[in-house]
């Protein structure tokens, strides 16, 4: 009879906890974003956060938590408690780039976390000074090989998205910039904008409107195919350097072990949030490219952030660069 009674108990156990997963989330999420407000990972989040709470019926709580390339902020989710009420916002610096780049990652991005949904790819363009010589991306190439020991391009920060795309861009083009690290695109784009830097390797979306006002030049685009948000700038390839892709991604993640009906309900809400007409114009205007179809799915991301990793660990190793 006991045995009886404690297989009931543990039967109704496993039906509440599934109901209760299906049922949450029952009061406020926190979407933790692992940079500081108001760089282009923070603004899409906003943007995806505020329909989630729609979607969801519950309050998504922006949480900020920068530091170490946004392994901190990632890292407050790996401990977080597996039950759908902690998520981060991830990136290709903090799950893919930063496995390699940095000597000690507080995570394995492969094992540590549950994949939601990739929400969106955001392409990286070469912006440079408006006075530099170099008309074009293929004059650009010609003229950082010739002087790349006074050259010098800037970033948000080592180990970030502008910085990283800068480390393969002198890896395909065969040139050892010097690199000065900024503490966020802010300040990067200021020195850009006064010529105390030859270029940066930034993000589309926060690019765009210095490019749109004239305070700086955009030469080309590193992504496979031009972009709506700059149809007239071409890519790096149309121009002759081939194999020169690099752009951020954002995706959602989950610590591990969450149940799998807790990560459909999430993955429903972020697949619905992207495509909001109102919300996909949002991120379109920025430049960024929502992912579509089968890109949505908890699988293609896990299998993304493996790939990603391969990837960018050959450049970052070819070019020495690493943050203890």
């Amino acid at each position: 009879m006991l045995r009886v009674t404690i297989a009931a108990a543990v039967s109704l156990f496993g039906l509440a906890t599934s109901a209760n997963a299906q049922n949450s989330p029952t009061r406020p999420v926190t979407m933790v974003i692992p940079f500081a407000a108001g760089g282009p990972t923070d603004v899409l989040g906003r943007i995806v956060g505020a329909r989630m709470s729609e979607l969801l019926g519950q309050q998504v709580v922006i949480e900020n938590v920068g530091g170490a390339g946004g392994m901190t902020g990632s890292k407050r989710v790996v401990d977080a408690q597996p039950d759908g009420y902690t998520f981060s916002i991830g990136t290709v610096g903090t799950h893919a780039q930063g496995q390699t780049l940095y000597k000690r990652p507080l995570y394995n991005s492969q094992t540590d976390f549950t994949p939601v949904a990739l929400l969106a790819q955001v392409p990286i363009v070469i912006t440079v000074r408006k006075d530099l010589p170099a008309k074009d991306f293929k004059e650009f190439v010609t003229y950082a090989k010739a002087n790349q020991a006074k050259m010098q391009f800037g970033s948000a920060g080592a180990g970030s998205a502008t910085h990283l795309g800068c480390v393969l861009l002198n890896y395909i083009i065969g040139t050892n910039i010097t690199h000065i690290p900024f503490r966020g695109t802010g300040p990067a784009m200021g020195e850009l904008q006064a010529g105390r830097i030859d270029f940066l390797c930034e993000v589309m979306s926060t690019a765009k409107p210095h490019i749109d006002g004239g305070t700086i030049r955009a030469l080309a685009i590193f992504n496979t195919t031009r972009s709506p948000a700059l149809p007239n700038l071409a890519t790096a390839e149309e121009q002759g350097t081939k194999d020169l892709i690099a752009y951020t991604w954002n995706a959602l993640f989950l610590p591990k072990n969450t149940p799998a009906a807790i990560v459909q309900r999430l993955n429903k809400a972020a697949v619905d949030a992207i495509n909001t007409p109102s919300v996909k114009d949002r991120l379109a205007g920025l430049g960024a490219e929502v992912a579509t179809g089968n890109q949505t799915t908890p699988a293609y991301l896990g299998q993304l952030v493996k790939s990603e990793t391969e990837k960018w660990a050959v450049p970052i190793k070819a070019s020495g660069v690493s943050v203890d």
